[in-house]
């Protein structure tokens, strides 16, 4: 059983990114520029962006944030994404998600530029990636298959069972592993709330992608020998040995399913920190050329 290790990978790819950024500086090119605008004061959304604008300052990124309170307008918003879209030195942005109530995220997803479409959100990225065009992808699926690369898993052929549709990891890692490249060519099979047993097409799978939510749902009995089980789910629960009070844990009950697995991602450490690595390479992607292709 080998961890793929996601903490590791993300520093091997952010030095990477940073040294290019040092070879674009040394030669007088433009620094790459990322923006993200935040509406009200929800907490983890405050935790992630921070961690953006970290992580920017690390590689030697310029970065913006631009926040309103939760009561802005949804033609505000609009207004303020396309000041944007307009901006010649702001390469890449993210609308951070969720929005209030009162606010459509598809009207304001489908006014990003779709080359400045960092997050990968936009219905022309996604339609670009469902053909297999260059496109920007959304972070937690770049970031998986980025893990697959790199530890090198063989896909083709391989039966996959991503579990869970949601647009932002279900649906677009669903055909980014049936796509005809490696990582691809995967038999794969898209499971969600409404599947009928579940627990016998795990056991089928050599492949098993977990982003359901639901805390330690697959178990060791799951999972046949040799499987590699990857777990984007991440929730926080009470514990009393943790300073704390909480701990991370995810959709899969590590000390069981992982000796049986060839390989298996923890939480946290897995595929939380590929998340941003992936979305600074979008914004390098972005600076480096303004059309695909």
């Amino acid at each position: 059983m080998q961890i793929m290790d996601g903490k590791k990978v993300a520093a091997e790819i952010k030095d990477e990114i940073a040294r290019e950024v040092d070879q674009i500086k040394n030669s007088g090119g433009k620094i790459p520029h990322l923006a993200a605008i935040l509406v009200g004061n929800d907490p983890p959304s405050e935790t992630y962006v921070a961690g953006k604008v970290r992580v920017c300052e690390e590689v030697g990124f310029k970065s913006t944030l631009v926040r309103f309170t939760d009561d802005i307008s949804e033609e505000r918003l609009i207004e303020a994404v396309r000041d944007l879209n307009k901006n010649p030195d702001v390469d890449g942005f993210i609308v951070q998600l969720p929005l209030p109530e009162h606010i459509s995220e598809p009207n304001i997803i489908e006014s990003i530029d779709p080359h400045k479409d960092v997050d990968g959100f936009h219905p022309v990225n996604i339609g670009r990636m469902v053909l297999g065009l260059p496109s920007f992808v959304s972070a937690t699926p770049a970031g998986i298959i980025e893990l697959i690369r790199r530890y090198d898993i063989p896909t083709a052929g391989r039966s996959c069972l991503v579990i869970g549709r949601s647009n932002i990891v279900g649906r677009p890692l669903s055909n980014l592993l049936s796509l005809k490249r490696y990582p691809g060519n995967a038999t794969v099979t898209l499971a969600h709330s409404k599947t009928t047993n579940l627990p016998g097409l795990i056991l089928e799978s050599d492949i098993i992608i977990a982003a359901l939510g639901s805390p330690e749902f697959i178990t060791g009995e799951m999972i046949k020998e040799g499987a590699v089980v990857i777990d984007v789910g991440i929730t926080r629960v009470k514990s009393d040995f943790t300073k704390s009070g909480y701990k991370l844990i995810g959709d899969v009950k590590f000390d069981e399913v992982a000796p049986k697995c060839s390989f298996i991602t923890p939480v946290p450490g897995g595929v939380g920190p590929m998340t941003i690595i992936s979305l600074l390479r979008n914004t390098l992607l972005a600076s480096k050329s303004k059309r695909f292709g």
